[in-house]
């Protein structure tokens, strides 16, 4: 200590009651001063530090800096480097001088990131100790965090970087500026308890208030990661790096602690219901202009490239792993799942229940399925569809709008022109984070098989990571398909893909990119089978992925159905049927039955006047119902190839009995060939066969009073499937023909179908 401060402090004291000492730190016992400290409200060491921040502005405050410099050293609150720099700097002060750099008497080296914690409780020492800097430190994890372990912990502290407040109140300042004044009422009106929040919010966005409040999030991520340490739940260097972490991202935002200090208190005001910007902080002046502040270097002196680099390292390892790639990408969609980052931890009862009921209710998944059943909602030929789509409208060759069924409006065929700006952005994640939902609620509802779970999750992390260099490409592909691709604005994810994109602190900017090799999480078809798949058309939903055998309700549902319509109740006699109309079908009772009628008429009317005059079986309305409709070519029956009836069913029979197990892979693929190949035989384009499905689809129709609705309902799906309006409606507006010439612009990007079975990629 220096001898010629130490006399002063000693001479200082002694006038002012203190006993004669040659060193004023031993004279009380440690329990003595610390009564003596709480005598001045002064119940640890953060506490104690205001004070003499707050004591050693004016030189005539001076002394009672010095009392209170003393009874921290007999409490053994501060160390002796620590009093001999505030020594030197009270010293000056009382002169009138200012204080040098060189005596600043805060922690240094790593230790000075919890200077950054300052406007919560300063730290004088590098050493924490949790029984005089904290001594409610558990308390306060418990009351205000409702943290009881180092798991949790982890988790709230990977929160704070990755969402944390801000982000709900950053979407709601997003869509209250879109909002009419009525609207803005009627949504403070629905937040309920939470109206003093929307009611401070308003007031932000009628001032044009900066909104920006992210340090309330980071600067209480440094405050808990010291919290943590103080409680030996971290180590040391693990919470210097999340601290560390937490001016990272704070740094990206702002350069000084005044910027800083604004947005802390934009975030308190939300967080409290009631404006603090326009209050005076006394104690956010002491530390922005006090003579002794912890502040007095810019945020960034208090790390260094390689705290940086540590920090970094450390947060990517809490995310590593391809879990977080599902709980990123699902997280979008269901923002809760972020407070999953950073330790697995299982569900509660009320989440794994909803998660249950997803997976059966929603996706129709059922436990004896088996996990890897769901790599059926794995859906490649979706991407290639909407990748095909966009590049054509690039080039201005999609499909003509105009079609024998009619013309989409025209506020559908702007969506499809709009997907030109997609161009450059493959299609995957359309897909993927619909899947990613669904490996969220496989963990979440808690039914077992982990191993097969983290496959598909590496599976899924392993195409994205290879389809998109950088989560910023793979944030701007989502959001440029997000903003043409029409769903409900009101469910629009636009707003929360810009959020990820632009906080710094996104899990998406912090995740691991697998190396190694991958695997789809489900089977991709070649672009010939998925050509063979569309053949069906809108007789079903599209099939965007290989059909794979299931054991859900969906399976009696089929059942029943080939039973009732088609009279098939095994895999034999499905696949006789499938021999049927490969070489037979309906078209060919046409021709035996019906067609020769074309060539005398007057026979046919008089066959329809003798049955028209007697009663009818069921079978004979049949035969007399295709008979009128011969007599007025209804959807021009007699002129048009009605084959594409005969190929569409034996697609779509195809796929029920990969679905049933009735046919295995090889089968399905042996059928969907010959389906191609009469297509090939019958037809030289999409419109052809249109036309032929929907004369074949009328001509073969029962007699049902709900007639003129179904053939209505057809004539709308042809024409969608046509002209790709809306872009999900079907495939045939982005395949070519089977045996046509190409008539496609390749994509600019490798997240198209294979033309060979072989070869993925």
């Amino acid at each position: 200590m220096n001898d010629t401060h130490r006399g002063w402090w000693v001479r200082v004291l002694t006038r002012h009651g203190w006993p004669m000492a040659d060193d004023p730190t031993r004279m009380l016992s440690a329990p003595r001063a610390r009564a003596r400290l709480r005598a001045l409200a002064i119940e640890d060491r953060g506490a104690l530090a205001w004070q003499l921040m707050k004591s050693g502005e004016q030189p005539a405050d001076c002394p009672r800096a010095l009392l209170l410099l003393a009874l921290g050293g007999c409490a053994g609150w501060l160390g002796e480097t620590a009093i001999d720099h505030w020594l030197a700097r009270l010293a000056a002060v009382s002169e009138g001088r200012t204080p040098a750099d060189e005596d600043d008497p805060w922690p240094r080296g790593r230790a000075a990131i919890w200077r950054a914690r300052a406007l919560l409780a300063p730290m004088p020492e590098a050493e924490g100790d949790s029984a005089c800097d904290w001594p409610e430190v558990a308390l306060f994890l418990t009351r205000t965090w409702a943290i009881t372990d180092r798991s949790e912990l982890i988790r709230m502290l990977l929160w704070l970087g990755g969402q944390g407040h801000r982000y709900g109140w950053d979407l709601d300042y997003r869509r209250i500026r879109r909002m009419t004044s009525a609207e803005r009422l009627k949504w403070r009106a629905g937040l309920g308890e939470n109206e003093d929040y929307g009611r401070v919010l308003l007031q932000f966005v009628g001032r044009d208030e900066t909104p920006d409040w992210a340090a309330w999030d980071w600067l209480r991520l440094i405050d808990l990661a010291c919290a943590g340490w103080l409680m030996g739940w971290l180590e040391e260097q693990e919470a210097v790096d999340f601290a560390v972490h937490g001016m990272d991202l704070l740094l990206q935002r702002h350069d000084d602690w005044a910027g800083m200090l604004a947005a802390w208190q934009r975030g308190a005001s939300l967080f409290e219901g009631r404006d603090l910007t326009t209050e005076t902080d006394a104690r956010a002046e002491l530390l922005l202009h006090g003579r002794h502040t912890p502040w007095q270097h810019p945020p960034a002196a208090l790390v260094d490239e390689t705290m940086l680099a540590a920090s970094r390292e450390r947060i990517r390892q809490w995310r590593s792993g391809a879990r977080h790639w599902v709980l990123a990408v699902a997280g979008v969609r269901d923002p809760d799942l972020f407070y999953r980052q950073g330790m697995a931890a299982p569900a509660d009862d009320q989440r794994r229940r909803e998660a249950r009921r997803y997976l059966q209710e929603t996706l129709d998944w059922w436990p004896q399925e088996g996990v890897s059943a769901i790599s059926r909602y794995w859906l490649p030929g979706q991407a290639h569809h909407l990748n095909q789509l966009a590049s054509d409208a690039a080039h201005r060759t999609l499909a003509p709008a105009d079609t024998p069924f009619g013309r989409p409006s025209r506020e559908w065929l702007t969506v499809r022109g709009q997907l030109a700006e997609c161009r450059e952005h493959a299609a995957t994640i359309v897909m993927a984070e619909r899947f990613g939902f669904q490996l969220a609620m496989l963990e979440d509802g808690d039914v077992g098989e982990e191993e097969v779970q983290q496959r598909l999750q590496r599976s899924f992390a392993g195409v994205l990571g290879r389809l998109y260099a950088t989560p910023e490409r793979l944030l701007q592909a989502w959001l440029a398909w997000e903003r043409v691709l029409p769903e409900d604005p009101d469910a629009s994810l636009a707003d929360d893909l810009e959020w990820h994109l632009n906080d710094p602190g996104s899990p998406f900017h912090w995740l691991e990119y697998l190396a190694g090799e991958w695997q789809e999480p489900g089977p991709r078809p070649t672009l010939e089978q998925f050509t063979a798949l569309a053949l069906s058309g809108p007789l079903n939903t599209p099939n965007w992925g290989m059909p794979q055998m299931q054991q859900n309700r969906q399976t009696g549902e089929l059942r029943d159905w080939l039973d009732s319509h088609y009279g098939l109740g095994s895999a034999t006699a499905l696949r006789d049927f499938l021999d049927f109309l490969s070489e037979a079908g309906d078209r060919q009772e046409y021709q035996i039955t019906y067609a020769p009628y074309t060539l005398n008429l007057p026979r046919l009317r008089e066959e329809i006047a003798i049955m028209e005059t007697g009663q009818c079986s069921e079978e004979d309305q049949v035969h007399l119902d295709r008979l009128r409709r011969v007599r007025d070519n209804d959807q021009q029956c007699n002129d048009l190839d009605m084959a594409a009836w005969d190929i569409a069913q034996l697609a779509d029979l195809c796929v029920a009995g990969r679905q049933l197990g009735w046919l295995d892979e090889d089968a399905m693929n042996h059928y969907l060939e010959r389906a191609l190949a009469l297509a090939r035989q019958h037809y030289g384009d999409w419109r052809a066969y249109a036309r032929g499905l929907y004369a074949g689809y009328s001509f073969f129709m029962m007699g049902v009073p709900e007639r003129h609705r179904l053939l209505e309902e057809l004539r709308s799906a042809l024409m969608m499937w046509l002209c790709g309006t809306p872009p999900l409606a079907g495939a045939w507006a982005s395949l070519d023909f089977p045996g046509a010439a190409p008539g496609h612009w390749p994509a600019l990007h490798v997240d198209v179908l294979s033309q060979d079975r072989s070869i993925l990629h």
